[in-house]
């Protein structure tokens, strides 16, 4: 793989090839993806959104939403550390092409602004309800009327292939989607493979899937124009855009020191304990006489978490530089943090995060909801869609379909197509939309 593929400005439906020399300095392509996300309708709803604490009524606890902005600022210093290395490796790219560090940072900060786009409500464990609703649950009689590859990307339902859906995706009035720029795409897609085979290998880009079916042609379009490097002769699977890695430890470190910030500042982790930990991290950074001058449980998180995500950006650039020539070849096939030097602290994090935060019976409980209400969604949406089109809809399966936006194709002829729908429109949903649903088809809301 080269840069200056990589780097494409390429959107969908262009014609003409842009050049990054002939940019336009205050309106920036890879600037401009970072603005149509953010505007998007499908950005606003992670406001509502659960990131570990479902349905919090906390100021302080983070939505995705807020996480999703974290991630963003965090890729984007990765971003433009790394471009600056890069163009100081490949000095071409700016005299000949024009490319700037931030550049690098632009793409990457869109990337991670978009990384959790197509989460369902109620987080991982939303992914997890609507993957069993068609593995073990009731959607299981639509199996037969499926291919392998459809099935499978039903039963291991993806954020991340639902996330390209939704950029990519053309509708009335949006064809297209968001377009944004192939680079920022390529940055975006951190599993660029398709849900069978699972986990061919041990490659970090095999760990999960990066698109559905229904954008298959759409993912390989960007592909090949961004010259990824093909690693299956019978699958689609190719090997990841270098700056995926940079999204992918942005958002590790985000997750990895907020989510634990969270925890603490909830009261789920004892602060005398967590501050042990985090000081673990960043002990030769520490100021000691500003730390003590810190009066409150907050401020004295505030400024640990500042340094571990400081020390963490110094170690993830260095491990990307270290290893690009491995990278451009496709042959790194760990995440950038995995062998760092802080792999033990970080590791001790983590596992402290899901004893106490993760696993703590506010999170459990309201995981559980979550997946009664998305199964009682999941099977009320599927069953009218398809006696709709089979044409022995029931009155009440007619109701239901009024309150479907007109986004939402009811009559392909697919089933998979159909239902794949269902399952993007209600991924769509905020947790508060979703319990108002429930609600309605429970009949508690009058």
């Amino acid at each position: 793989m080269n840069w200056e593929q990589l780097l494409s400005l390429k959107r969908f439906g262009d014609t003409n090839k842009r050049l990054r020399k002939e940019q336009d300095e205050t309106r920036l392509g890879f600037e401009v993806d970072y603005d149509r996300i953010i505007f998007s309708s499908e950005f606003r709803s992670l406001q509502d959104k659960t990131q570990v604490i479902p349905l919090s009524k906390t100021d302080f606890v983070h939505t995705r939403l807020t996480h999703s902005l974290e991630v963003s600022v965090v890729g984007r210093s990765l971003g433009r550390r790394v471009g600056q290395r890069i163009l100081e490796k490949h000095p071409h790219l700016h005299e000949i092409h024009g490319y700037q560090a931030h550049d690098f940072g632009a793409i990457v900060a869109a990337a991670a602004l978009a990384h959790d786009i197509g989460n369902p409500p109620f987080g991982h464990s939303g992914e997890k309800a609507i993957g069993e609703f068609f593995k073990s649950g009731k959607g299981k009689i639509y199996k037969s009327g499926l291919s392998d590859k459809e099935y499978q990307d039903l039963c291991d339902f993806e954020g991340n292939a639902n996330g390209f859906k939704i950029v990519t995706q053309s509708r009335k009035g949006r064809v297209g989607g968001l377009r944004l720029s192939y680079a920022t795409l390529g940055a975006f897609t951190k599993y660029p493979k398709e849900s069978l085979p699972k986990k061919p290998t041990n490659h970090i880009a095999d760990k999960k899937y990066g698109f559905f079916q229904t954008e298959k042609e759409a993912f390989i379009d960007v592909a090949q124009e961004l010259g990824l490097e093909k690693r299956s002769k019978k699958d689609i699977s190719y090997a990841r855009h270098p700056l995926a890695y940079l999204v992918e430890a942005a958002d590790d470190i985000c997750y990895t020191i907020i989510d634990f910030e969270d925890g603490i500042n909830l009261g789920l982790i004892p602060e005398a304990f967590a501050l042990e930990y985090l000081i673990n991290l960043v002990r030769d950074k520490i100021k000691t006489e500003k730390y003590h001058a810190l009066s409150n449980k907050e401020d004295r998180v505030s400024y640990l978490r500042a340094l571990a995500i400081g020390a963490l950006i110094d170690e993830a650039v260095e491990m990307f530089m270290k290893n690009e020539e491995a990278i451009l070849a496709g042959n790194f096939n760990e995440a950038l943090l995995d062998k760092s030097k802080y792999e033990a602290q970080i590791e001790d994090i983590i596992k402290l995060s899901i004893n106490k935060i993760y696993q703590s019976t506010e999170v459990v409980d309201k995981e559980i909801a979550g997946y009664g209400v998305l199964s009682v969604l999941l099977e009320t949406y599927t069953k009218a869609v398809n006696n709709c089109y089979n044409n022995i809809a029931s009155n009440y399966d007619a109701l239901i379909l009024k309150g479907l936006p007109k986004t939402i194709k009811i009559n392909q002829e697919r089933l998979y197509e159909r239902l794949l729908s269902v399952c993007h429109y209600i991924s769509l949903l905020s947790d508060s939309q979703a319990i108002t649903q429930y609600k309605k088809i429970k009949g508690f809301s009058f």
